[in-house]
């Protein structure tokens, strides 16, 4: 399915992303570049010490930017970008993503985002207007339109961005994490599809170039509580599946800092078969591997120039 590009800087020859990708996340940063058109990319991991980020929502994430810094120029240095300008991956956490109906949205781009900022205020846990918006329509019919919205802070983007440029490179365009996950799919027929962290879950049911759901919940951090919010989270997401398509999904499409067998373990009441949306074998040469998973990079990578 397509993503949504938050924000574009710097568009690259003929609106297509840059050629390298770069997900920040509390555990480290992953930096994966193509060297060319149809190869795997080459990936890198540097990771972070705890507590450098926080992500969430109108509030400071990164608490120590040089050290993000540092790990950004380093792991994107390792992978050799054929550009300066990179598709940023950031936290769900820090961003909102909603699914919304409206009975028609105009056209125009200036004339489609007050309507759409009018209709966040009602939903977003912020200053709508003092934060980044951007839009893609899913579906459109005479009498309704369907839209994918995602609204960041813009203190909190510029935190992101910041970090980026002092790292030598360019911001060309930012994206929530499972959105870019949601990419590495490339299938047409519906998924459920998990994006789990060390800080937050997301559920989303992709069906074609449609969202069905898009959910993401903050988690805590003791691990029994944990665990529970996790079961809770992937169980209500495959009984809204099977409301809405009228059969029980065939597989749980994974990703983020989550190893195959310990979900496994976890899910053991969902009988879902799992299936790793970018498993390592994808990529070309690589560093260590760190704990953030490839799904992210590579659907940031999908139509890359």
């Amino acid at each position: 399915m397509g993503i949504l590009d938050i924000f574009t800087q710097r568009a690259t020859p003929f609106g297509r992303r840059p050629p390298a990708a770069v997900e920040i996340a509390p555990e480290g940063v992953l930096a994966a570049a193509l060297s060319s058109p149809g190869e795997a990319p080459a990936v890198s991991f540097v990771a972070l010490p705890p507590g450098t980020l926080i992500p969430g929502i109108a509030e400071t994430n990164l608490l120590a930017p040089e050290a993000v810094a540092a790990a950004l120029r380093s792991a994107l240095d390792q992978v050799s970008p054929r550009s300066r300008s990179v598709t940023l991956v950031i936290p769900d956490t820090a961003a909102r993503v909603f699914v919304l109906d409206f009975d028609s949205l105009p056209a125009r781009l200036t004339e489609a985002l007050p309507v759409l900022r009018f209709r966040l205020r009602k939903v977003a846990p912020f200053d709508v207007d003092q934060s980044a918006v951007s839009y893609q329509v899913l579906s459109q019919e005479k009498h309704s339109v369907k839209v994918l919205a995602t609204v960041m802070p813009l203190t909190n983007l510029h935190e992101y961005e910041s970090a980026v440029r002092a790292a030598g490179y360019e911001p060309g365009v930012v994206l929530p994490s499972a959105l870019a996950v949601l990419a590495a799919a490339n299938v047409v027929e519906p998924i459920l599809a998990v994006n789990l962290t060390g800080v937050s879950l997301t559920t989303a049911i992709a069906a074609g170039n449609d969202l069905l759901l898009y959910r993401t919940l903050d988690l805590p951090t003791e691990p029994n509580s944990r665990l529970v919010e996790i079961q809770r989270g992937i169980a209500v997401a495959a009984a809204y599946y099977e409301d809405r398509l009228g059969v029980r999904p065939a597989q749980l499409h994974f990703a983020g800092s989550v190893d195959a067998e310990d979900l496994a373990r976890t899910l053991t009441e969902t009988h879902l078969p799992m299936v790793e949306l970018a498993p390592a074998s994808i990529v070309g040469a690589m560093t260590a591997r760190g704990p953030v998973g490839f799904a992210g990079v590579t659907g940031a990578l999908a139509g890359a120039a």
